[in-house]
């Protein structure tokens, strides 16, 4: 109720600023990366429609590849259970998403009970930070973060409780809906390694281990087979996208450009919420929180801020980033309950416009 309250303010939110942008609440919802999803649950890769096309307006027909296609499969698959006409594609997006987050929060309560210091009130406290991240918005669009972020949660449940083989499905499930899947099974990877050299659990870890990776790099040895490169999904990416790894010059660049000219809400926002997440980051290695999570936490950082490509889209690829709030649910757990409302109400509010403002007023992609 937590998660699905907060992203209904959201979306009372994002009802104004579209009233007030002159733009429907369901365009705005399933744009940029929407478009492309829905596209290839409606026709498979091939059946995408040629007015999509990358962010320098070419096309090819490898250029859907650079899309996941778990997201887009259940999106397909949940729309024809009804029979042949189905509930429609926007509906079945829009539901599988609101469902992924609920699966999400579930999990995220549970690490909360879990983690050092821990409890019920810091599980649904991390839940509510979640919901109400800055760029939130994306947990109520056709985009696959929900997806993934259930999947990631899921899987780093599974790696604290010690259920190998929960941990290594979930894992290769993510890695089928997002390329930060290689975040999630680093986390698992290397659980899975401590856990066959203490020699624990027995066979478990050895066939979670086995399993955990079979969803991203299946996914990327297919991509590399139909565009005949080993590295073909790295190279749609840099030739559509301008996306590459280049350590971090690209991010240090846009965000001193960003400080000095202060062109918009959106950038200005976004280096700050890069501050704030490598503030958290450190945080959370000073108050020890699990390794595991940490691990997740710093492979998440390290896609995202470490890639160039698309600027605006970086607060984005840190909602994944859910470990870096159990500091904060940690603190909040501590504090009053009237302290822990206000605080989680303000962020509600800040984040709802902010996630309006950015498919609303901002003019580009996010």
């Amino acid at each position: 109720m937590i998660f699905l309250g907060i992203r209904e303010f959201g979306l009372l939110v994002l009802t104004w600023m579209a009233a007030a942008n002159d733009r429907s609440v369901t365009e705005a919802l399933r744009s940029w990366d929407g478009q492309w999803f829905l596209a290839i649950a409606e026709g498979g890769y091939s059946g995408v429609t040629e007015g999509l096309v990358d962010a320098f307006g070419n096309r090819s027909a490898e250029t859907p590849l650079a899309f996941f296609p778990g997201y887009p499969a259940v999106v397909r698959w949940f729309a024809a259970i009804d029979g042949a006409g189905g509930i429609g594609l926007v509906t079945s997006a829009f539901t599988v998403t609101i469902a992924s987050g609920v699966a999400c929060a579930y999990a995220l309560a549970r690490l909360g009970r879990h983690i050092n210091g821990g409890s019920r009130r810091t599980g649904l406290i991390l839940v509510a930070l979640f919901a109400a991240s800055p760029m939130s918005v994306v947990l109520s669009m056709a985009y696959s973060e929900a997806m993934f972020c259930a999947l990631a949660a899921w899987a780093l449940v599974g790696v604290l409780e010690r259920r190998w083989l929960l941990a290594g499905v979930f894992c290769a499930a993510a890695g089928l809906v997002r390329s930060t899947g290689a975040a999630v099974l680093l986390a698992v990877g290397l659980a899975v390694l401590v856990a066959v050299l203490r020699r624990r659990d027995g066979w478990r870890p050895w066939v979670g281990g086995l399993i955990a990776p079979v969803g991203l790099l299946g996914y990327l040895a297919w991509v590399g087979v139909r565009t005949g490169e080993w590295n073909g999904w790295f190279t749609l990416q840099e030739r559509g996208w301008g996306t590459g790894f280049d350590g971090g010059l690209a991010t240090v660049t846009f965000s001193l450009e960003a400080l000095a000219d202060a062109r918009s809400v959106l950038e200005v926002t976004t280096v700050a919420l890069i501050v704030v997440a490598i503030a958290l980051l450190v945080i959370g290695f000073v108050r020890r929180v699990e390794w595991p999570l940490m691990v997740y936490a710093v492979g998440v950082l390290a896609m995202d801020l470490g890639a160039n490509g698309l600027m605006n889209s970086k607060a984005r690829l840190l909602v994944p980033a859910f470990t870096l709030l159990i500091p904060l649910a940690l603190a909040l757990a501590k504090r009053r309950p009237s302290t822990a409302v206000l605080t989680l109400c303000a962020l509600t509010v800040a984040s709802s416009w902010f996630g309006a403002y950015s498919i609303t007023s901002w003019n580009y992609a996010i």
